[in-house]
């Protein structure tokens, strides 16, 4: 009998898809304090939460059962997902079950903007009748702006599509060719901000996101835009939108999520000007219910099938093929991850190459694993080793694989060519002995370098004193380099210089490097 605890409310169609099982016993046990969770876990062999159940690495070492953890939703950010795979346990979410729902929350939100409905009800039930005071607009002809075509941007786009909008799209992850073929005009997000009458965002928080909407943004937008957030809290700056609606460039804000949830006093909510929701994007009885059947069947197919679904860090490959294709996943996902951070521009293509010697066996969830590193970069929490290659195909990214038994320097070497409309990048990486992964070359240059950690890719001028000045000026600002390699251009015109270091190079500090008199360009990033 396996042992499943549902920690947070879920829907109880969920919860009666584990009661009606005979192989299952299921505990619904919410509110749990952290000391309480810490003192049951060990007991289960499965974990269903939502987002109030902290999943942290002290739980994870008391949950000496635990094989697999499902969230009834999309967002992660309450698992430990690092060490959940360090103790094997997967990690399951659900990120189809609240797409509708959230995409029409955006919409909802943009019409009672708009036409000025929560402050229309309040004024009414105080007993005012405001009508000159809360005269709105007509949304037919006006220009919306979505910021990200991922499955919910997409379905915004078409919502707004049918209201008679003129629909303009960003997002540089995907080709203007998709874009467009889906029936969308492609714009860069300068000229979003210039165009839109309305902007919606669809993108999810990480690293290139946070504060996407700043002071310089809003600066950029056309007088008297309205700005809609039903993503995630930090996308917009929140200081820089208040100044914005006080000077009136943003004439109002529709906000489901914030920077801090509960937001407390925060000063947008003393605006007329902003409406708000509790983060209710996914809260329909519809997308509760598709996520917490989802949830509960994923639980018993991996528990009592051994069947992987939307796990985010388990491949669909078990047992003897894994411990024999692990090396090849790990340094296929750690190429995607280089090429998405280091290539410009929406991807068209990915051809990935098998080449040498590799054991007798199904490299396909190799290919998953590369193309889940490239997606990860734009939206972490949507994709996993299930999903990728359908998430890939959604956004026109063409997908080739290919093997080849040519002689070469290497037993066996993968190598992976990114296209998008601005440029091609070809990455190539080998294992070494067992599983000691090495990326080998970059475009034309050959090197050798660990894919971990936080790295540097700067390209230079190969003249005496161009290294030296790079390692004075990351000294000057106390940033360590771990690690140096050093490859040297076909022609001899010009270096790549690796680096690794103890912490993250800030970007003003990138700049000072660029500035450099003997450096090219400098990219930064996370592996």
């Amino acid at each position: 009998m396996m042992k499943v605890l549902v920690s947070d409310k879920m829907d109880e169609a969920g919860i009666d898809i584990f009661r009606n099982n005979d192989q299952i016993e299921v505990d619904v046990n919410t509110g749990l304090l952290p000391e309480e969770l810490l003192e049951i876990i060990g007991n289960y062999d499965a974990l269903a939460v939502r987002s109030s159940t902290k999943v942290t690495r002290q739980v994870l070492e008391a949950a000496v059962n635990l094989k697999v953890i499902a969230r009834a939703g999309i967002g992660l950010d309450n698992v430990d997902i690092d060490e959940a795979t360090k103790k094997g346990v997967a990690v399951m979410n659900t990120p189809g079950g609240n797409t509708v729902t959230t995409a029409e929350h955006a919409i909802a939100m943009m019409m009672a903007l708009t036409r000025n409905i929560p402050r229309g009800t309040a004024s009414l039930k105080s007993g005012k009748w405001d009508k000159k005071l809360l005269q709105g607009r007509e949304i037919s002809n006006k220009i919306l702006g979505v910021i990200g075509f991922g499955n919910i941007g997409s379905i915004a786009a078409g919502l707004g599509k049918g209201l008679r909008m003129k629909v303009i799209v960003y997002d540089p992850n995907i080709s203007s060719e998709h874009i467009e073929k889906a029936g969308f005009e492609y714009v860069s997000l300068d000229e979003l901000y210039h165009r839109a009458d309305y902007i919606t965002i669809h993108v999810p928080k990480m690293d290139a996101t946070i504060d996407l909407l700043d002071a310089e943004a809003f600066e950029k937008m056309k007088q008297g835009v309205m700005v809609i957030n039903c993503a995630r809290g930090g996308i917009i700056n929140e200081a820089a939108l208040y100044e914005a609606i006080q000077s009136g460039k943003v004439a109002g804000a529709a906000l489901d999520v914030f920077s801090t949830e509960p937001p407390g006093e925060n000063p947008l909510l003393t605006l007329d000007q902003v409406i708000a929701t509790p983060h209710l994007g996914a809260s329909t009885q519809e997308a509760q219910t598709n996520v917490a059947v989802a949830a509960a069947n994923q639980i018993i197919a991996y528990l009592l099938d051994d069947t992987v679904i939307n796990a985010v860090n388990v491949p669909s490959v078990t047992g003897e093929v894994l411990k024999q294709l692990r090396p090849f996943l790990y340094l296929a996902e750690k190429m995607g991850k280089m090429q998405a951070q280091i290539t410009r521009g929406g991807i068209k293509q990915v051809d990935i190459e098998y080449i040498g010697k590799f054991p007798d066996l199904d490299l396909k969830p190799v290919t998953i694993n590369a193309i889940k590193g490239v997606l990860a970069e734009f939206d972490k929490e949507a994709v996993n080793s299930v999903n990728a290659i359908s998430l890939a195909n959604g956004m026109g990214i063409k997908i080739t694989e290919s093997t080849s038994q040519e002689a070469g320097n290497f037993l066996n070497l993968i190598r992976m060519t990114v296209v998008t409309e601005e440029q091609t990048n070809i990455v190539e990486g080998t294992i070494f002995g067992k599983d000691d992964a090495r990326i080998v070359r970059i475009n034309k240059f050959r090197l050798e370098v660990i894919p971990e950690g936080h790295l540097g890719l700067i390209h230079n001028v190969d003249k005496p004193g161009s290294i030296g000045s790079i390692g004075v000026c990351l000294g000057k600002h106390n940033i360590n380099i771990s690690r140096m390699m050093v490859g040297r251009e076909e022609d001899g015109q010009r270096n790549i210089i690796f680096l690794r270091t103890d912490t993250p190079v800030p970007p003003g500090v990138v700049q000072e490097i660029i500035d450099l008199g003997l450096v090219i360009h400098m990219t930064t990033f996370e592996l």
